[in-house]
């Protein structure tokens, strides 16, 4: 159980962190956050936890139970 709920957690931060990302460069505007170097960065950080969220849920999927 606690590998899918890594997973799914993975799963939403990147897709946050891709959203904030895009909003730093400007990519997606209509916000604060839009051309800040700022949220670039927390964007990519938190895209980077939760790639790293999704591997180690996808690594406890993999044992046996």
């Amino acid at each position: 159980m606690k590998g899918w709920v890594l997973v799914t957690i993975g799963a939403v931060c990147i897709l946050i962190g891709g959203v904030w990302a895009l909003q730093g460069m400007g990519v997606i505007g209509g916000s604060f956050m839009t051309d800040s170097p700022t949220w670039l960065v927390i964007g990519l950080v938190v895209a980077v936890a939760g790639l790293v969220a999704i591997i180690v849920g996808a690594r406890g999927l993999r044992r046996p139970a």
